[in-house]
């Protein structure tokens, strides 16, 4: 890939330090974050850091710089988005419709739109494909979609190269333990490291698809080089489905833990399967590389 300069929106946050720490090396990166995230990772030697908005007017001028657009930035809390939904609206929806329409005056080559699983809701059928209904249950889960169609109108009717991931549940030692998505794992993790037994809500047979954050750097490189990314959606998952149960037990094997789990209530609401079909990125040569095994050791490197 040759040499671009990269506007990565949210570059403190948990995925956004981690394209930031890969495109740096051998492209010209700006950051753009409010500083509102708890991740907080250094930014690399050579990154340019604006701290703003993307609702506010410096996005223009960021991107009247930038060959390719990255959009990690967002309002990520559900609850929060239940309680504030004119809140999450205003930064997850007239957010990006800020960023797209700056890029529509430019000729970027690439718009990369960040989504969410969170928009399909309670599953039809498993594995779950692009094209499966999407009924969100949650402000959060309705203005990632409505990014989504803004995204893809201004590639429809402007021409605009857009790109649209999908993340299912993405886990790093960076994240955020209060994210509803990755969060317990954070939580596993914490309570094995203070010598507590794992809390499982539910019977643990609930399975989720989740995938390390490396593998979700792989897939936008891909979405970035890949001229047949545009105009698409691409779930971005492993394709393997684990139970929670599962994973409760990896975490104890990876911090030594032996604790008899601990049972709960079922909460209101939980998805109860959710794996993705990941076979349109595959099409353009996507593998996950990182087992979850593998990737919860890095945890205990922290």
């Amino acid at each position: 890939m040759h040499s671009q300069t990269i506007l990565i929106t949210g570059g403190l946050g948990q995925v956004g330090s981690y394209l930031t720490d890969r495109f740096c090396t051998d492209n010209r990166v700006i950051v753009l974050d409010n500083t509102s995230s708890p991740c907080r990772h250094d930014v690399p030697a050579g990154v340019q850091l604006v701290i703003g908005d993307i609702q506010g007017p410096e996005v223009v001028r960021l991107v009247e710089q930038a060959d390719v657009v990255i959009h990690t930035a967002a309002q990520i809390d559900v609850n929060r988005s239940l309680d504030q939904p004119l809140f999450d609206c205003e930064n997850n929806i007239l957010g990006t419709l800020n960023l797209l329409e700056a890029a529509r005056r430019t000729n970027l080559e690439r718009f990369v739109y960040f989504s969410s699983a969170a928009i399909y809701g309670d599953t039809l059928h498993t594995p779950i494909e692009e094209d499966h209904p999407a009924q969100p249950l949650s402000p959060y889960g309705v203005s990632k979609l409505t990014g989504e169609q803004y995204a893809l109108m201004y590639h429809r009717a402007f021409g605009l190269p857009v790109a649209v991931l999908r993340p299912f549940n993405i886990y790093s030692p960076r994240q955020d333990p209060s994210n509803p998505y990755s969060g317990v794992i954070t939580k596993f993790i914490e309570r094995a490291k203070a010598g507590q037994s794992p809390v499982i809500f539910g019977d643990g047979q609930q399975t989720r698809d989740f995938i390390s954050v490396h593998d979700i750097v792989d897939l936008v490189e891909l979405l970035v080089e890949k001229d047949e990314a545009i105009g698409r959606v691409f779930n971005a998952g492993t394709g393997t489905q684990t139970t929670v149960n599962r994973l409760a037990g990896i975490v104890q094997e990876v911090f030594g833990s032996d604790r008899a789990l601990e049972y709960r209530e079922a909460r209101a609401g939980d998805i109860r399967h959710s794996v993705a079909d990941i076979s349109a990125a595959q099409g353009l040569g996507f593998v996950p590389q990182v087992f979850l095994e593998d990737g919860l050791v890095e945890f205990a490197g922290e």
